[in-house]
């Protein structure tokens, strides 16, 4: 499969059977003079870290993700290029898109102890399903949500308008299944649109993704990009290196992702993984001009 015109592309340097290390071209990065090339490496986490906490004031929210299942498709990457306003991301030259289903809780400020938790206590805590594809802009790889839904009236409103988030409220229903301990199920729906799964898995065996792994490509990311009308926008987040391992997964249902374009038509599920979360540390929303540079001087008013 070639790439789309104007992609970045992970390229193979090793023929290895079990791990494929991948680069990617050097070109200044957003935001600091942390190379492209570093998020190949093993240390994608700390290097995360260290670039969202190069800009002052940063982090703004911290919160829970907790029990997550990443359910994963390949596609037409032309096709999909159709439907993103940025640059795809791709892995030897194939295109991917991710449904991220988890429940976010104690979302709070990072400054203001226990009077800012209580504050945000009416939207602190609801379950998410995102649907991203993966992208790069000025050699930052990242995600771009192409539909976010969530189980928060207010919250679903607020996404908009401060993170360019895509958000749409639903009905969600995470939970485990009491007779078998290591199985989620799933219900999300919104209108007359709906996704059913059911994923296994085995908890006990959770690992971190090996550097230049397709698991890597596809988990560890750790910034967002957002377009809302014209508006550019990005964020950044941080967290441990997701543990995770691979899961079973059955879909019942699928209509719910129809409306995030015609890249499923030739779209195939490749597979899943479990998480039992992670901590997280959610940046501050930066415009992005229309140069491709930062305005991270000022910050947008968030509520």
């Amino acid at each position: 499969m070639s790439a789309v015109p104007g992609s970045a592309e992970r390229r193979p340097l090793n023929d290895l059977a079990s791990i494929k290390r991948v680069g990617r071209d050097s070109v200044e990065p957003v935001g600091n003079d942390v190379s492209g090339w570093d998020f190949a490496t093993a240390n994608t986490s700390e290097i995360a870290r260290s670039r969202l906490l190069s800009i002052r004031g940063e982090p703004l929210f911290l919160a829970d993700w907790d029990n997550v299942i990443f359910i994963h498709y390949q596609t037409d990457p032309q096709e999909l290029q159709r439907c993103i306003p940025y640059h795809l991301d791709l892995y030897d030259g194939k295109a991917f898109v991710s449904l991220v289903a988890f429940t976010m809780r104690g979302m709070r400020p990072r400054f203001g102890g226990s009077l800012g938790a209580r504050f945000f206590k009416p939207i602190s805590s609801h379950h998410f399903l995102n649907i991203r594809t993966y992208i790069t802009h000025r050699a930052e790889p990242g995600i771009y949500f192409m539909q976010e839904w969530l189980s928060s009236r207010l919250a679903a409103w607020l996404g908009p308008w401060s993170f360019g988030l895509p958000y749409r409220f639903a009905r969600i229903d995470y939970h485990r299944n009491r007779e078998h301990e290591h199985e989620r199920r799933g219900k999300i729906e919104a209108g007359a649109s709906s996704l059913h799964f059911c994923a296994t898995f085995d908890a006990n065996d959770t690992v971190i993704s090996p550097p230049g792994s397709l698991d890597e490509f596809l988990l560890e990311r750790y910034t967002a990009f957002t377009q809302f009308g014209k508006r550019r926008r990005f964020f950044r987040i941080w967290h441990e290196p997701w543990r995770q391992v691979p899961a079973e997964i059955q879909i019942a249902t699928d209509h719910l992702i129809h409306s995030t374009g015609r890249w499923w038509l030739g779209a195939r599920c490749i597979g899943a993984n479990y998480s039992p979360g992670v901590n997280v540390w959610m940046g501050w929303p930066h415009f992005i001009g229309d140069s491709a540079t930062v305005c991270s001087t000022g910050h947008e008013s968030i509520l």
